[in-house]
């Protein structure tokens, strides 16, 4: 018989895939339900996979129900973390901070096994240059096997290991040259998008700026507005006068020293395999006005639900509670892509945004008929609706519909325009947009003991029109922690024969309550609007927010920095032990 799947995956339509494969049957008997999922960040992207399979085969030989789930312990040992990097660089710069040229070398360990490791890879290499301009770039790339667990997807995707060396660089040439790291940044800045800065479109600019927005890949970069969000977040952050301050207190503190950081991130939305970049969904209209609909993004407690069902409520101007979304499906929403790359608001949105307007249209045309208007007079506004003289409400309209047999189900579909990339070539325009942000991060440090803690962050972020702006600010403030515990306290330590050692939360490290700043200033950038048309002008707020967890460590670097003269070689992440051995390097002769 058919096998029904119930899995806790980011991409249904794999698991589909894969269980099909292993028992050799088509696709159209394998049925994958993912109603929850606790959680992902890219981790069950691909690894739900094996545990999958193995069920599905025990059931088909069994003829019974099988269930497995992994221990924490289990966990750790068997699935993938985040690829790590190891960054090589050299770079040419004037005495004002301009880069003339920059070389990096990226070594990307990738485990027993490639998973993801390509595309990670890849996009390592497109965000080395985050937000800055590179008159001449060689990024090389040395995807490495080795003997620990295949590494796979997590928040970010290769971006912020590629990030991390771009603004290494950038504090590693201000320090040589005695300026303000800002100011270094803002010197290799893209050039400011102009028109499109102020809602208007990529066509807003002219050849000669589109010259000076062209990324390493030879993508033109059209909506360049961190100069404008970096001086205000310069104002309300008060770094100048900050940084001032903690350079008097580092002069004066033997033990306690501080540092600051402000760092931007330019984030690529879409998946960088370009067929990826496509949605559908399944929007059914009752009779009694309310609205029950699938899609083939999967919850892992980001909002996607909460935002996508916001679209459907707009587009019939019901109230949300008139919406219904159950659990995504393959039997309903057939061939998803994963919920990944930033992308689950964006084509889903927009999928289920296309199954509205037709079912609206169909009443539209249907009423209007039966009045003998045109179906432009039909306006639907605040759970009601307006045909010519008469009005009734939502409910109303759809059962009127329905006794006028029509339709009130639809499908929709969206595919991401305006991106192609040739890998071979390195050559495209990979992603439909970018999103953008920054973040200002004071810390203190322990110089005797390596302890250190983050005392303020100030964030300001472009979210587009935003869907819903308290579900973004809370992915900001998540991403933020999340990336700052990257780089700060989240270690990860094999033996010689490849085995995790760093495998329970008394070894493995994750950010407490305790080590989210002490003040946290996190606001949307409220002149945002996305250039582009997704939906609403939202943009992205996924995987971003995570890089701006790159300030805290950098800050780090900065605190280290007041201990010496030398520049700090402080890697990542920055323990209290490897904070320490920085420090007693700064004071080696």
């Amino acid at each position: 018989g058919d096998m029904i799947v119930h899995c806790s995956s980011q991409h249904p339509s794999e698991i589909q895939h894969k269980v099909a494969d292993a028992l050799g049957v088509a696709m159209h008997a394998v049925q994958v339900v993912v109603r929850r999922m606790g959680g992902g960040f890219g981790g069950k992207e691909s690894q739900a996979n094996a545990v999958a399979v193995a069920c599905a085969v025990a059931a088909s030989a069994t003829g019974r129900p099988c269930k497995m789930r992994y221990d924490r312990d289990d966990d750790f040992l068997i699935t993938g973390k985040r690829h790590d990097f190891r960054i090589d660089y050299r770079a040419g710069f004037d005495d004002a901070g301009r880069l003339a040229g920059v070389d990096f070398i990226q070594y990307c360990r990738c485990g027993w096994a490639q998973d993801l490791s390509l595309p990670v890879a890849d996009r390592a290499m497109l965000h080395a240059d985050n937000a800055y301009l590179l008159p001449t770039a060689r990024i090389t790339s040395h995807r490495l096997k080795t003997n620990t667990q295949s590494a796979t997807a997590f928040r970010g995707f290769g971006g912020p290991q590629g990030m991390v060396g771009i603004e290494r660089v950038m504090d590693h040439v201000a320090h040589h040259l005695g300026i303000d790291p800002l100011d270094v940044r803002r010197i290799n800045f893209y050039a400011a998008a102009g028109k499109a800065t102020t809602g208007g479109t990529s066509a807003a600019l002219d050849p000669a700026e589109r010259e000076l927005q062209t990324t390493p890949y030879h993508m033109p970069v059209e909506d360049f507005v961190l100069h404008e969000m970096v001086d205000e977040l310069e104002e309300i952050s008060d770094y100048r006068t900050r940084r001032a301050a903690i350079a008097e207190w580092n002069s004066s503190s033997p033990v306690l020293k501080k540092g600051i950081a402000l760092t931007p991130v330019k984030f690529g939305i879409s998946f960088t395999l370009t067929h990826l970049n496509q949605a559908g969904a399944l929007v059914h209209v009752y009779h009694d006005g309310s609205i029950h609909m699938n899609h083939g993004g999967t919850e892992m407690g980001q909002g996607l639900f909460q935002k996508v069902a916001q679209v459907a409520a707009s587009s019939f101007c019901v109230p949300l509670e008139r919406v219904k979304i159950t659990a995504t499906d393959t039997a309903r929403v057939p061939n998803t892509s994963a919920t990944a790359a930033s992308s689950g608001s964006d084509i889903n949105g927009m999928a289920v945004k296309s199954a509205c307007d037709e079912i609206r249209e169909r009443m539209a045309a249907h009423l209007a008929e039966t009045r003998q208007i045109r179906p432009q007079l039909v306006q639907f506004h605040a759970g009601r609706v307006q045909a010519g003289a008469d009005e009734m409400s939502f409910a109303e309209a759809a059962r009127e519909c329905y006794e006028g047999r029509i339709s009130l189900s639809a499908t929709g579909f969206y595919q991401t325009p305006r991106i192609q990339w040739d890998r071979i070539r390195g050559k495209g325009r990979p992603f439909y947009y970018f999103a953008y942000g920054a973040a200002v991060s004071e810390v203190v440090l322990d110089t005797l003991t390596g302890e250190s803690r983050i005392l303020r962050s100030d964030i300001l972020h472009d979210a587009g029109a935003s869907l819903n702006p308290a579900i973004d600010i809370g992915q900001i403030e998540g991403g933020y922690v999340q990336g700052a515990g990257w780089l700060t306290t989240e270690e990860l330590v094999w033996d010689r024969k490849g085995r995790l050692l760093t495998h329970a939360p008394s070894t493995y490290k994750i950010p407490a309550c305790s080590d989210r700043p002490d003040i946290f200033n996190v606001s949307l950038w409220s002149r945002g609007r996305n250039t582009e048309e997704t939906i609403h002008r939202s943009k992205a707020v996924g995987e971003p927010p995570l890089m701006l967890g790159i300030s805290a460590f950098l800050a780090l670097s900065d605190a280290v920095a007041a201990c010496g003269s030398r520049y700090p070689a402080l890697d990542a992440p920055a323990t209290p032990e490897r904070l320490l051995n920085a420090v007693i390097r700064m004071h080696a002769p």
